[in-house]
């Protein structure tokens, strides 16, 4: 395992985690809001068995910088993204595996930079587009009943607010309290303003996706209460090339729900590349 860092376009410290063969298929992980490198779990270490596995800190999260503005600007999540891959040397085979808000980063780089370092992408709990009268972009009802509550500074109240996610980022069980305890506490330490930021932006993908000339992975559960299922539905339906699992009763955080399913469907899917 390798920690390393690399500036982006406008001078922001991007940190990403390297682990996996290096001679592997790259895999680049982008996490979703208030989350960081770590959120994977131990799916990331599943993954890396036969991937060379970049697990990036998204801009204001984590190691990775927290600039004072530019999260309303797609070209600097994009420029993120282009960076790890230079910084790497990848100029080509990379799957892009969105969660969450990680599924807008992955298509403002494609809307940017296009499809040549990529052969697939993953979206997984993730929409593409975001912003009040958007498509594809809406919110469920867990976010909307944590929002404005978790851009607070006060801690009391965004921790009240925090708690109305539940359970939904890990699905039920006794054996996903630490997970989602570390998913609580990650969101807590991303700063009241990055939280905030990431929801104050509109982005319209949707002509990427109807353009894309790669393969799309679209997982979703049936009872995400973060990213509606409309808004996998909408990507899949928007993107040529498309397949779509759909989990029936699952929540939003499948690698954790599932974790064994999910590393083999997205298995499955490199070897359909």
């Amino acid at each position: 395992m390798a920690v390393r860092d690399v500036v982006s376009a406008d001078g922001t410290n991007i940190v990403y985690r390297v682990t996996g063969p290096a001679e592997a298929r790259p895999l680049v992980l982008l996490h979703g809001w208030a989350a960081n490198l770590r959120c994977w779990g131990r799916a990331a270490d599943d993954l890396a068995a036969r991937f060379r596995v970049l697990a990036v800190d998204l801009r204001g999260h984590g190691y990775s910088d927290a600039p004072a503005a530019g999260y309303d600007d797609p070209k600097n999540w994009a420029a993120d993204v282009a960076a790890v891959l230079a910084a790497e040397g990848i100029e080509s085979d990379a799957i892009l595996l969105g969660w969450s808000y990680g599924g807008i980063v992955l298509s403002d780089y494609l809307t940017a930079y296009g499809t040549g370092a990529i052969a697939g992408v993953v979206f997984t709990g993730a929409t593409a587009n975001i912003g009040r009268g958007v498509p594809g972009g809406t919110t469920g009802p867990a976010m909307q009943a944590a929002i404005p509550g978790v851009f607070e500074e006060s801690a009391g109240r965004a921790v009240r607010a925090f708690g109305a996610f539940g359970n939904a980022n890990t699905g039920p069980g006794a054996d996903k309290g630490a997970d989602a305890q570390r998913l609580f506490g990650t969101s807590l330490a991303t700063a009241p303003s990055v939280r905030k930021a990431l929801f104050y932006r509109t982005v319209d993908n949707t002509e990427t996706l109807r353009a894309l000339d790669i393969p799309v992975l679209v997982l979703h559960g049936t009872d995400d209460q973060v990213v509606p299922i409309e808004n996998a539905r909408f990507i899949y339906e928007a993107v040529p090339d498309a397949r779509a699992s759909f989990w029936e009763g699952a929540k939003h955080g499948l690698f954790l729900e599932d974790r064994a399913r999910f590393v083999a469907e997205i298995g499955m899917f490199a070897d359909s590349l």
